[in-house]
């Protein structure tokens, strides 16, 4: 390749939807924006040679970017980005004059400013059905009024070697008059399904157990190793360890009262309170609230709370506690060297709010084939 594919990345948070980019010689992020303090100094311990502009995106314009980078118009070829997109409806006002959808329209407005060849808009699935579809509708026509082909599909990073069920709305639009084809997916339910397309032999999904296997359970919060149990017992556990030391950061887990314990005590795997007895089970919570993960699964979508379990289903399965930090982080496909700042609840919200890498890396290839054919 002649030259780098140049990008920007939006909405960044920790760089969970450009790790896969960043991570490819033939790309360069030049420049990301986040809001949130905390977060953006996460992004740019991991990578420090991007430009962060840790600002509200109303604030930052394409002009500003090409004066501090000296670069010109039609210098970027991608931009990457997940506004988050309230559940309003958009009756009674266009979506870009519903100041519900300013993140939106900042979005699209440097889309708009920049020109880029592509660019990828991540959201989540609840996206298809806001305002009963009038929602994404309106913000396909959009990109289609500046000349992008635009076309979106429900991806789950599972299918693309994440040990977690997590699907989201990728939206991909192109003004190169071509149409981009989405990545085949690498991994499957039914061990070794041929994808039809690409007469591909699928690789099972990946579990907890395939995840975090090599991390010690640390149940005794009074007896916590930072050590790894073992070397690498799959290819797995050898990404996530590329690179990184031989302790194990951000694997200590809350602290629980000794109700709360008794209960995770109690829970089999996959369980919920309707599997306790009536002495311990909780007087309020949510659907999935105190419930245990699947070690021969891959993890239900994690949230920010996932060290919470009145919050979300984040006990760990062959422990009465819930997930660590790390643990999130692996089930994220963030590797065991990949640096988080702030408190663990802000740690949280950094790696739970993220895009899985590994779904990264399948956009990242299937980017570079629009581009190069």
């Amino acid at each position: 390749m002649s030259s780098k594919i140049k990008l920007i990345d939006l909405f960044s948070g920790v760089g969970g939807l450009s790790y896969g980019f960043s991570k490819d010689s033939d790309f360069q992020i030049l420049a990301a924006n986040e809001i949130l303090p905390k977060m953006a100094k996460s992004y740019s311990l991991n990578h420090p040679d991007v430009k962060m502009y840790c600002c509200d995106i109303k604030d930052l314009s394409f002009k500003k970017i090409k004066k501090d980078l000296k670069i010109n118009d039609g210098e970027i070829d991608l931009i990457v980005g997940g506004p988050p997109c309230q559940a309003f409806s958009t009756v009674g006002k266009r979506l870009l004059e519903d100041p519900r959808g300013k993140l939106f329209q900042d979005y699209y407005r440097i889309v708009k400013e920049v020109k880029p060849k592509v660019f990828i808009y991540e959201n989540v699935k609840g996206l298809l059905s806001m305002d009963k579809g009038n929602l994404i509708t309106e913000i396909i026509n959009l990109f289609k009024s500046e000349g992008y082909n635009v076309k979106y599909k429900v991806l789950d990073a599972a299918n693309y070697g994440t040990p977690q069920h997590r699907k989201r709305v990728i939206i991909v639009g192109n003004n190169l008059n071509k149409s981009y084809e989405y990545p085949e997916p690498t991994h499957s339910e039914i061990v070794l399904t041929t994808n039809l397309f690409s007469n591909q032999v699928l690789n099972p999904l990946i579990t907890m157990g395939d995840a975090l296997s090599d991390f010690p359970l640390n149940s005794d919060i009074l007896n916590i190793s930072n050590e790894y149990l073992s070397p690498p017992k799959n290819n797995y556990q050898k990404i996530m360890r590329q690179g990184s030391s031989t302790k194990i950061h951000d694997h200590i887990p809350p602290k629980n009262n000794s109700n709360l314990i008794k209960l995770m005590e109690a829970l089999p795997q996959g369980g919920t309170p309707k599997d306790l007895p009536d002495k311990l089970k909780p007087k309020s919570g949510f659907g999935n609230s105190y419930s245990r993960l699947w070690w021969d699964r891959p993890s239900t979508t994690i949230t920010r709370n996932f060290s919470t379990p009145s919050s979300a289903r984040c006990i760990h399965p062959l422990s009465p506690r819930p997930l660590t930090t790390r643990e999130g982080a692996r089930l994220q496909g963030f590797p065991d060297n990949y640096a988080f700042f702030g408190s663990r609840s802000e740690k949280n919200l950094q790696i739970g709010n993220a895009v899985p890498t590994f779904l990264s890396f399948a956009l990242k290839d299937s980017v570079k084939k629009l581009l190069n054919n």
